[in-house]
């Protein structure tokens, strides 16, 4: 089958890194043709590590060029961009959340029922989290007691997005809640189901910045679910924990790709043929943008959907307690 036409907007981190996992390592699945980003020199950095990618004039363009658009700008910019592209009947494949305004965010997906697009939330497709899905099917937690989930950084932002600093660490549209706190609600839902918000408190010590803090209390039906976040609690540049313990046992995704499980004598084992987070992550990818090409094609598929993104949506911004955010009944 011949791969589906994919454009890009927006040439940073995401951007990019989808970018190269699409021409190094989904070539079956996606092929490239059109990117376009407003700054100048993100197109031109682009154009002199990856010669091959089409740069294209504008947003308007890309769209015209391609069968599904990834949205990899900003948060404040993504619904523009797939309302746009919905209208010109192409997919979307967006990354998460789906607006910076928790009512457009809802008025969207109330429209968009039935179309193609997809939540960039790549533990649909982790290797680590399938093999959680194995152990807690073959027994391995027996009854859910409880489930811990702790994530923790150096700075923020971390080392690497430094360069983003200017929308990650505002309070309008970044911090660590909504960029990786999110990725864990949605691995609940997944794994765990449903979740409800019972009690909040997040931090915001420096004028103008992202929050330093937050710890939250949920339930999954009657399993208690505690999240804890902090920024310069730890050396490591990120560090988390999603640990579900229970009857039976305990089992834990550690630091993203790590799937671990409790041993009697109270070690932590991994899963056999563990590669770190850097050697899993184009394989994760590329599962991603196979996801993409079936979601395209208008086949069944294991990406996020619009209704568990907005349910992790709605979740994050009740943590951090933004004025605009009405809870549902």
């Amino acid at each position: 089958m011949a791969p589906i036409r994919l454009g890009i907007l927006g040439a940073g981190i995401m951007g990019e890194r989808l970018l190269r996992a699409a021409l190094e390592h989904a070539g079956e699945s996606v092929t490239v043709t059109g990117l376009w980003d407003p700054s100048e020199a993100a197109m031109a950095r682009i154009g002199a590590a990856l010669p091959v990618v089409p740069r294209l004039a504008s947003a308007d363009r890309v769209i015209e060029a391609c069968d599904c658009l990834y949205i990899a700008s900003p948060p404040a910019s993504h619904l523009d961009h797939a309302q746009r592209a919905l209208a010109a009947n192409r997919a979307v494949f967006c990354e998460k959340p789906l607006a910076v305004d928790i009512g457009q965010a809802r008025r969207f997906v109330a429209a968009a029922q039935g179309a193609r697009v997809a939540v960039n939330f790549p533990m649909a497709s982790a290797f680590a989290v399938d093999q959680l899905r194995t152990w807690i099917a073959a027994g391995a937690v027996g009854t859910p007691r409880t489930l811990d989930i702790e994530v923790a950084f150096a700075t923020w932002p971390r080392g690497w997005q430094r360069n983003a600093a200017g929308w990650l660490d505002r309070p309008e549209q970044g911090g660590f809640t909504r960029e990786v706190v999110s990725h864990f609600l949605f691995l609940t839902g997944r794994l765990a189901g449903p979740f409800v918000l019972r009690e909040r408190f997040a931090s915001f010590p420096e004028a103008e910045h992202s929050e330093r803090a937050i710890r939250a209390s949920l339930t999954v039906g009657n399993l208690p679910v505690t999240l804890i976040g902090s920024v310069g609690t730890t050396g490591k540049d990120d560090h988390n924990t999603w640990t579900l313990q229970g009857s039976a046992g305990a089992i834990r995704l550690r630091d993203w790709s790590t799937a671990e499980r409790l041993m009697p004598d109270g070690s932590w084992q991994q899963a056999v043929q563990t590669l770190s987070h850097e050697a899993m992550r184009p394989l994760v990818l590329r599962r991603q943008l196979e996801g993409v090409a079936a979601m395209t094609r208008g086949e069944s598929h294991v990406m996020a959907t619009l209704a568990e993104a907005l349910s992790v949506q709605e979740t994050v911004e009740a943590i951090l307690g933004v004025p605009a955010f009405s809870p549902r009944d």
